[in-house]
């Protein structure tokens, strides 16, 4: 069976949002962390950055935006998941920035986020370009480590590691237990303190 996990490429229009250090508390404030669930997170990403007026999310030109263009240390602070949960609901499915956040990088590449990291001019440059033609669509390819968009191709690393996990749809762990549904069930029924409790 073809693993559908596999994430190679990725393309879609950009959203900026400017400014270093950006911590997890801003990125979904703490008050929103009381949830049974992620799924209502997305309409809460930088809620109060947004309050302040003129944020890049509530911007009509960024809307229905999958990749988020950012500046160093991105997703710093707590290590709460809910930080790229939500992000990942509002409809984010890549980023790219100088750096991320050690944690939040994790949490990305456990929910299938890649995070490419560019030179910190060729993400102000980026974020320019984006900003000039909000239309235009980046490709993100995860083998070749570029991104590609308005006639321009930059380079931005993924770890080899996490770059192996998106290619061959390891960063999938659920879907790695599915796959493997005979096996796991084998393994199972060998085990006493499992099979002791099946049913005869």
């Amino acid at each position: 069976m073809e693993n559908s996990s596999k994430v190679s490429e990725i393309k879609g229009r950009a959203v900026p949002v400017r400014g270093a250090d950006m911590d997890t508390d801003r990125i979904i404030p703490a008050r929103f962390l009381r949830t049974i669930t992620f799924d209502d997170l997305g309409e809460h990403v930088f809620e109060d950055d947004r309050a302040a007026g003129g944020h890049s999310f509530d911007d009509a030109r960024f809307q229905g935006a999958s990749i988020l263009v950012a500046n160093q240390n991105f997703g710093c602070g707590s290590s709460r998941e809910h930080a790229p949960q939500a992000l990942m609901r509002w409809g984010i499915k890549a980023f790219v920035g100088e750096s991320f956040a050690e944690i939040f990088f994790g949490n990305c590449v456990a929910l299938g986020l890649p995070c490419f990291i560019a030179s910190a001019a060729d993400v102000s440059q980026l974020m320019d370009a984006v900003e000039a033609d909000p239309a235009q669509e980046l490709v993100l390819d995860v083998a070749a480590q570029t991104i590609r968009g308005a006639g321009d191709t930059i380079q931005a690393a993924l770890a080899d590691g996490p770059r192996g996990q998106f290619l061959d749809g390891a960063w999938d762990a659920l879907g790695q237990l599915l796959e493997a549904d005979e096996q796991v069930g084998a393994t199972a029924r060998r085990l006493p303190y499992i099979s002791s409790f099946a049913s005869p």
